[in-house]
């Protein structure tokens, strides 16, 4: 398989060319001849004109790839080796969505050949790619694993945003069906990624891997966001206690915040779901979730406080949301936390703006129901900056005073105007 494609007289698939999938099919399109399939034939055609349609690739990213975009099963049928990357999302009730991971499973079904490979990197809990995927694979094509075909895992760690830490540039997580797999899917990432790869001794350790990953950023997040409410309620600011504690060489350097996107947000609930089915009810994960998730709620209330006891009339008072993809400097919105602020101003009967520099008007609108703003006020009963994108980062105290009534509230959550707002009320997390 590796010499073949090395050769090229194979081809590696990519399915689901989103933040995952595009920037690894591209890699690899810089090596090996390369199939890249989305089932959205808007995007494959973007794609096909070098446009990413995430938004975080330019399109010189595309230049010199050997790379063929398609919607089409018979093109994606050429290939051999297959990489999954497509999103494993929650459903309204935090309950794992696998629909798009078993129509992808289908998908290779109907393609696959004897001597193939299929690589899963969609985040899921252990077990979902032997226990789950993979019986749909076998009975759409009649093959069987190991035996015709084989398999592995190997945890997706695209960082949206982040230009340091690229595809090849992390350790690359990988692990097989059986030994000879695990020696040739290592062989084939060893291409693109030259941190090193690791290899793990079964697919569940590197599912496994995977979740716990985000699962320990999500409770250490939540254990700032916690101490933030107890601080806040001491009068003392938590970014400076933070600055304090960091001082020590072995402190963790976690802030509080929103927590959403499809990653912190989501993975703790899959491992979740399946310790659940195993009998056993998690404590701690979820209990950083209830504190994660229940931020917005207390932020919104935070507002209605200030205004309140400012003599505001609810009724008419306006806010200003400044951010509304999931993190700083993207334009991805999915499981934004943001819109959960925005919701929970809304039902306090708030009158709420909401400005982003990144993200689209028609996708908030379809997704949350809500509209970037296009003519911002200048008698603000209180701005919220929920995401800090660089974009914010110019604006000074004026700014904040011209938008804004006199006893209005700035609400920095992540603390980047610290110091720097004099002539209104001030407060982060």
């Amino acid at each position: 398989m590796y010499q073949g494609l090395i050769d090229k007289n194979k081809k590696l698939a990519v399915i689901g060319l989103g933040y995952v999938g595009l920037p690894i099919a591209l890699e690899f399109a810089r090596k090996i001849k390369v199939i890249g399939f989305d089932i959205n034939a808007k995007r494959v055609e973007m794609m096909r004109n070098s446009i990413d349609p995430s938004q975080e690739l330019e399109s010189s990213a595309f230049d010199g790839c050997d790379i063929e975009f398609t919607n089409d099963l018979e093109v994606l049928k050429q290939a051999n080796f297959f990489i999954v990357a497509v999103p494993t999302p929650v459903d309204e009730h935090n309950t794992p969505n696998l629909v798009p991971v078993q129509m992808a499973s289908e998908t290779i079904g109907k393609v696959i050949k004897e001597g193939d490979y299929v690589v899963f990197e969609s985040t899921v809990y252990p077990g979902c790619t032997e226990e789950d995927c993979l019986p749909i694979i076998e009975n759409l094509s009649g093959l069987k694993n190991v035996v015709n075909f084989k398999t592995g895992y190997s945890p997706e760690r695209i960082n949206p945003g982040d230009k340091e830490h690229t595809l090849a540039k992390i350790i690359k997580v990988v692990s097989g069906c059986d030994a000879e797999s695990l020696d040739v899917i290592a062989r084939v990432y060893e291409m693109v990624v030259t941190a090193g790869i690791h290899k793990a001794s079964s697919i569940k350790v590197a599912e496994a891997a995977k979740i716990i990953e985000n699962t320990q950023r999500d409770l250490n997040i939540a254990l700032m966001n916690e101490l933030s409410i107890i601080f806040d309620r001491m009068g003392i600011n938590t970014f400076e206690v933070l600055e304090a504690a960091g001082t020590k060489w072995n402190f963790l350097k976690f802030q509080p915040g929103l927590v959403g996107g499809h990653c912190i947000g989501v993975d703790p609930y899959y491992l979740t779901y399946k310790s659940r089915e195993l009998g056993y009810d998690s404590q701690v994960i979820l209990a950083g979730r209830v504190i994660n998730d229940g931020m917005a709620g207390y932020i919104a209330k935070k507002v209605l406080q200030h205004i309140i006891q400012n003599d505001g009339n609810v009724k008419f008072a306006k806010v200003l949301v400044m951010g509304a993809t999931f993190k700083e400097n993207v334009s991805d919105i999915r499981n934004s936390k943001v819109a959960d602020v925005v919701s929970e101003l809304k039902s306090y009967s708030l009158n709420v703006d909401i400005t982003d520099p990144h993200a689209d008007s028609d996708e908030l609108k379809k997704e949350y129901g809500f509209s970037i703003s296009t003519h911002l006020a200048d008698d603000y009963d209180a701005v919220l900056i929920t995401v800090p994108h660089n974009d914010y980062k110019y604006l000074d105290d004026a700014y904040f005073a011209g938008i804004t009534k006199p006893a209005a509230m700035i609400a920095d959550l992540k603390g980047i105007f610290r110091n720097k707002i004099s002539s209104r009320h001030y407060w982060s997390l």
